[in-house]
């Protein structure tokens, strides 16, 4: 591909969700090798983090106790570095970013997880990403939301590092997770492509793979 090729490209920004032990980070390197194979510029970042400010709020939000309010404008505040100094930039460079989580995170653990009130952080999210989109909210182009039992996916975890305050939190508490998840893709069920995360790599690689085949993107 031609550098005036890729200049005439449209940005990409996708995304993976889904509650801890779901296995989503497996198949993000796998992805940014597909678009480089195909041509094309890749950014791999993940959130809460992506920016030097960003991984210091990261550390602070997933391993210090805090009110859910304050938990939730951590989220946002890191989120506003990340969209100015790496996500839009990238994307108007006609580049393809993969997040590892984004704003469904935000409304999946602290509106679903914690009871943090929806509409508020509605109104977190105007604020932060309304910048972009042509005018709009920023919003991924696609979310790939891994599905897996809360119970399956704590086993996973375990013994895998020593978790942070999220990690280790009840089963209990990550159906509720997955419940907000399932909210915010009944809210917009164009954005998500839903995975079977039960499935051996392999399938679920796969799936990963056809949804962006499926959109021309590879």
């Amino acid at each position: 591909m031609t550098d005036q090729s890729r200049s005439t490209l449209k940005g990409l920004f996708l995304t993976f969700e889904g509650i801890d032990g779901a296995g989503k980070s497996t198949h993000i390197q796998a992805l940014a090798e597909a678009f480089a194979a195909a041509g094309r510029e890749v950014v791999t970042t993940r959130e809460p983090g992506g920016t030097p400010l960003g991984e210091k709020l990261r550390t602070l939000a997933l391993n210090d106790p805090m009110d859910p309010l304050t938990e939730a404008l951590l989220m946002f505040a890191a989120r506003r570095e990340h969209l100015v100094q790496v996500i839009e930039p990238a994307l108007a460079r006609g580049q393809v970013v993969l997040c590892d989580r984004f704003t469904d995170a935000t409304f999946a653990y602290q509106g679903g997880g914690r009871g943090f009130d929806w509409q508020v952080l509605q109104q977190l999210e105007a604020m932060v990403q309304g910048q972009g989109g042509e005018g709009g909210l920023r919003h991924p182009d696609l979310t790939w939301l891994f599905e897996l039992d809360p119970v399956e996916a704590a086993r996973r975890l375990a013994g895998a590092r020593v978790p942070d305050k999220f990690e280790s939190q009840p089963a209990a508490f990550f159906q509720q997770v997955q419940e907000g998840y399932l909210r915010r893709a009944r809210e917009t069920p164009a954005r998500f492509a839903r995975i079977d995360a039960a499935r051996s790599r392999e399938a679920v690689w796969e799936a990963v793979r056809a949804a962006a085949s499926d959109r021309g993107w590879l």
